[in-house]
């Protein structure tokens, strides 16, 4: 079956360790998109991805690890958290001393949230969560620094929201259908194509269930164990033009 759609993680993934894109991955894409084929990321990443990675490089985007998608800049999927149904966990959070943030149209934190991640260019406010007054937020975050911290938010999450805890000890709290791959489906099936008709490509836990439901998942050299394992197949690292290498071999 021909590959007419190829999903892509950003960090650990297209993105090189500097967080740069190769030429030679850039020069793939594009072969790639001029032979007809569909070209999406799907990251956790919000308004920072489209510094690290170029819009015009892309055909659609999965953002903020599934709970918002878009082709160009129409949206076309979306799955928000009601900040009501998880104010709770987030004073608790705080009063335990767990870094945590809601994300939405910039991040509302109860730390400096620059201070850890430098690039992000959205904007932050510190805030007083028992006051928090966006109605919605895309996605959670929080710094997971104790075992203990996992069993609070645990304790504490709503019944519709899940969460997984990345390589960087960095839980995502998500909206159970804010997932890679229910967000990759619906660009998918706006396009017309096929399940059986994409392939991805991951290095981290959140990219699993976005391997496992592409036609074809590719984890890169440099991904945990647990992600390789889900995969159909395995290609080169981020650092060696992994993703360039197999999309040259087997799609441009």
């Amino acid at each position: 079956m021909r590959i007419k759609m190829i999903v892509t993680d950003l960090d650990g993934t297209l993105l090189r360790d500097d967080k740069t894109i190769s030429d030679r991955t850039i020069s793939t894409i594009k072969q790639c998109r001029g032979r007809g084929v569909k070209l999406i990321y799907a990251t956790g990443r919000g308004d920072s991805a489209k510094i690290l990675a170029p819009s015009e490089l892309f055909d659609g985007f999965v953002r903020m690890n599934g709970a918002v998608a878009y082709i160009d800049e129409k949206l076309i999927y979306s799955r928000l958290i009601s900040i009501d149904k998880v104010r709770n966990l987030l004073v608790a959070a705080d009063k335990a001393g767990i870094k945590i943030a809601a994300e939405y149209n910039g991040h509302y934190a109860n730390f400096n949230v620059h201070e850890i991640w430098p690039w992000i260019s959205s904007d932050t406010e510190i805030v007083d969560f028992n006051k928090l007054s966006i109605k919605n937020a895309e996605k959670l975050y929080a710094v997971m620094e104790k075992p203990q911290d996992i069993e609070l938010i645990t304790r504490y999450l709503p019944d519709d929201l899940y969460f997984h805890v990345g390589r960087e000890k960095l839980a995502m709290i998500m909206h159970r259908e804010g997932t890679k791959s229910k967000a990759t489906a619906a660009v998918a099936e706006y396009w017309g194509i096929k399940q059986n008709e994409t392939a991805a490509f991951g290095d981290d836990v959140n990219d699993i269930d976005l391997l496992q439901y592409c036609g074809t998942g590719i984890a890169v050299a440099n991904a945990l164990d647990e992600v390789k394992a889900a995969a159909d197949q395995i290609c080169e690292s981020n650092e060696n033009d992994g993703v360039a290498k197999w999309l040259e071999n087997n799609v441009c």
